[in-house]
């Protein structure tokens, strides 16, 4: 079955409309397809993320959409929810006015032991700034800090644990930090420790490489075989933000990776 989960649309920041992703999936030849918007609910709400008032025309929307396409393509209605501290949870009681089918549990922020928010991805530059303004540009302890948001996440009922390695988006050629060194091992170790004990399914996400930034998905070769070797469960994911995106590089992983897209709806 050919299927993504991982895909996001005007209503946050895809550039294509739910229809038009839609029309893609079936030309590409698609079974299944998961519309997962952007969302920190009840936290705080930024321009490409749901709100509490969009969140229900969201799910209106995709549940038209998939009635129509009934019988052509299985459409599900799921969210991408990020975990911030004191701020916002990936649960399904946070998201009961969109009734998911699925959630994706993702870290984009990180709570800083002052209190403040640490930007993981939105650039190199904000990343940069984050170090050095809440890590005193101690790379390892915002990498750290990454990995442990990561597993307080697991603590909530959500599906799939989204791009569990993301703080690696910027780091091609080890520009930032050197991932064969122990304490960056030890961090996966650890972190795929704790996926194993939440019983979660970990998305093989090649949002990365279609956005330019990496040649690999999330998580990482060797993250992977961690994973793998604890009994973990992948998914393949495209992380689309845009409808020609929704199947990049499907060809490199769909034949070596577990895929179980029956078991997420």
């Amino acid at each position: 079955m050919k299927a993504n989960f991982h895909t996001h649309t005007t209503w946050c920041d895809g550039k294509d409309t739910p229809r038009a992703v839609a029309e893609s999936a079936m030309a590409k030849g698609f079974d299944c397809l998961g519309f997962s918007s952007h969302a920190m609910l009840p936290g705080r709400f930024l321009d490409w993320a749901l709100t509490p008032e969009k969140a229900p025309l969201y799910a209106a929307d995709i549940r038209a959409l998939a009635a129509e396409y009934a019988g052509r393509l299985r459409i599900l209605c799921g969210v991408e929810a990020d975990w911030l501290e004191g701020e916002a949870e990936p649960s399904y009681a946070a998201y009961s006015p969109v009734a998911p089918d699925y959630i994706i549990g993702s870290v984009h922020f990180i709570r800083t032991a002052g209190g403040n928010v640490a930007e993981v991805d939105k650039s190199p530059e904000s990343m940069e700034a984050s170090v050095r303004d809440f890590f005193g540009s101690d790379v390892r302890a915002f990498v750290e800090a990454y990995f442990k948001a990561v597993r307080e996440s697991l603590a909530f009922d959500f599906d799939i644990v989204g791009h569990p390695d993301l703080v690696r988006k910027f780091n091609a050629g080890g520009r930032y930090f050197d991932e064969t060194a122990p304490w960056y091992v030890k961090a996966m170790e650890n972190t795929a420790d704790a996926i194993a004990s939440s019983g979660k399914i970990v998305e093989i996400n090649t949002g990365a490489i279609s956005r330019g930034w990496l040649d690999d998905a999330y998580p990482s070769a060797a993250f992977r075989a961690m994973l793998r070797e604890r009994g973990v469960r992948f998914v393949l994911s495209a992380d689309a933000h845009s409808a020609s995106a929704i199947d990049c590089a499907f060809d490199r992983f769909s034949g070596c990776e577990t895929l179980v897209p029956g078991e997420i709806a």
